[in-house]
């Protein structure tokens, strides 16, 4: 099982977020994280919600690298999932 981490919070976040909540055979740790930890927690809400699924939530500066190696180090991410803006 994997640790997976995926980042933005928008409607593909969303909707790749349900997606590996209902996989969760497949990924041990799911965390959430964007520029904005509020849209995060609401998708983590739904899906605690609707699947049972718990997931971590984090606000995340993705534009500033070190901030995302550093967010992979603490929870021990296996599989980065980059859905937010394409420079980040």
């Amino acid at each position: 099982m994997a640790n997976l981490l995926i980042i933005g919070a928008g409607g593909v976040g969303r909707v790749s977020s349900f997606k590996a909540a209902k996989n969760k055979d497949t990924f041990k740790n799911i965390v959430l994280a964007s520029r904005t930890k509020s849209k995060c927690e609401k998708i983590a809400k739904d899906i605690k919600e609707r699947l049972g699924v718990e997931i971590k939530t984090y606000a995340l500066d993705a534009n500033k690298k070190e901030n995302v190696v550093d967010l992979i180090k603490k929870e021990n991410i296996d599989i980065v999932c980059n859905v937010a803006l394409p420079y980040q």
